[in-house]
Formats: structure tokens, C-alpha cells, sequence
């Protein structure tokens, strides 16, 4: 079972520990941490970086880099859930294109568990650049 809880500080600002133990701050005024739905967008960047250079590795393909970003939008009345996602992953090294679109391509349709969620609100679209 993943656990997870936060502990209320002041304002919108909560203090927020995972079962892993590591800490972060929640902020819905965004002043002082991420807001939940900024966290959800850094989920999903991380979980599908996760799968890239696990598979590239796996392939033993020469990956130096990897950035994965999301640009998201949501529905204008409550709940405001995504409706569009688009994720630009950012490549270096002398890696093979088409691994590089397999990984990403099985990231977003088979490994990726917060795109999967996300998949039932959101259209998720993607491009890879490769910078080298």
C-alpha cells in the first residue's frame, strides 16, 4: 500500500511526506511550493522520464539527457481537471531515433501509471527533440 499524507501550516501552504519519507511543501497560493496540480504535471513528467531511461538503458542506447516537460490545460468549471496535456521530451546523446520513439511510445501506452489516470480526462500528446 503507497501512503501519503499532508499537515496543514497556514494559509493554503501544507507540509507533505510519502511513505518513501522525503518531504515537500504544497502551496495552493503557489507561494511557497507547488500547488497539487502542478505536482500531478511533475508526476507524470517524472514517471514517463522514469520509463525512457529505464528502456533506453535496457537497449543500451547512449543517452547523456533527458528533460521531460508538460504544458497543460484545464476545464474551465470545477472540477478543473486536464484536458490537454502535451509533453515535449528533450533527447541528447547519440541514441537511435526509433528506440528513442519506442521508448516513448510504450512509456505513454503501457508503463506510465500517472498517464494512465490521466488518460481518462486528459488528451495526452507528445514530441521528442534530440539535441545531440
Amino acid at each position: 500500500m503507497t501512503e501519503a499524507k499532508v499537515t496543514w501550516i497556514e494559509n493554503q501552504k501544507f507540509n507533505a511526506v510519502a511513505g518513501s519519507g522525503h518531504t515537500i511543501t504544497v502551496d495552493g497560493d503557489k507561494q511557497g511550493g507547488n500547488s497539487p496540480m502542478e505536482l500531478v504535471l511533475i508526476g507524470l513528467c517524472g514517471c514517463t522520464a522514469y520509463d525512457v531511461v529505464s528502456i533506453l538503458g535496457k537497449k543500451r542506447e547512449p543517452l547523456t539527457s533527458l528533460e521531460v516537460r508538460a504544458e497543460a490545460e484545464r476545464s474551465a468549471t470545477p472540477p478543473s481537471v486536464y484536458t490537454e496535456i502535451r509533453l515535449v521530451y528533450k533527447v541528447g546523446g547519440k541514441v537511435s531515433r526509433k528506440a528513442v520513439e519506442d521508448a516513448v511510445r510504450l512509456s505513454e501506452e503501457k508503463y506510465c501509471s500517472v498517464a494512465a489516470m490521466l488518460n481518462k480526462t486528459a488528451k495526452i500528446s507528445y514530441r521528442i527533440e534530440y539535441s545531440g
